[in-house]
């Protein structure tokens, strides 16, 4: 009882949430990505046919997936993608979007098997992002998922993304603090 008590005041005085005094993170959709994080991340061309480009990305012990697929956007020039994967991973973070906050709620993930990985790149303010959506089964078969904030992974990872000839742009939406696409910007 004491101890709600301290943080009842303690809550009054700084203006946190219990949330927030519970050590729960939370992160901005428009955060932006370390880059440099997936040294170990290999790129070979599968498919030039056309004008769609596909790719294999091959991660390995270590590599973060967010950072890597953002340094391949940038270092390939894509503008516009969609991918898929699967593998696994040692530790991984997802966010649900919390609609009062404007702000993503981490879930943290231990090693899981990841068991739906699906995105798109699209340029955001002159730099290509990647947007993923992903699932990790856990070592009890509970499946974990939301959107990929952070994803470490474990002995690989294999992700084949498509280029597009065309480009997409992001928008950022006030009312949600989030870039979407929108279509109809050049």
């Amino acid at each position: 009882m004491k101890n709600n008590f301290l943080k009842i005041c303690l809550m009054m005085v700084t203006g946190l949430s219990a949330l927030e005094i519970s050590g729960q993170e939370y992160v901005s959709p428009t955060k932006a990505v370390e880059p440099g994080k997936a040294p170990k991340m290999k790129v070979k061309l599968l498919n030039t046919n056309g004008k769609s480009i596909t790719y294999v990305i091959v991660f390995s012990k270590g590599d973060e997936v967010v950072s890597g697929l953002t340094d391949f956007a940038k270092q390939y020039k894509v503008t516009s993608a969609h991918y898929t994967a699967i593998g696994d991973a040692v530790s991984a973070k997802a966010g649900w979007y919390d609609y009062k906050r404007k702000e993503f709620k981490v879930i943290p993930i231990d090693t899981a098997e990841v068991t739906s990985f699906i995105g798109d790149i699209a340029m955001y303010n002159g730099k290509p992002v990647a947007h993923t959506h992903f699932s990790a089964a856990t070592s009890d078969g509970i499946v974990h998922g939301g959107h990929l904030l952070e994803l470490i992974i474990g002995p690989t990872l294999e992700l084949i993304v498509t280029t597009e000839p065309g480009t997409l742009y992001k928008k950022l939406d006030p009312e949600f603090n989030a870039a979407f696409i929108d279509p109809a910007q050049k």
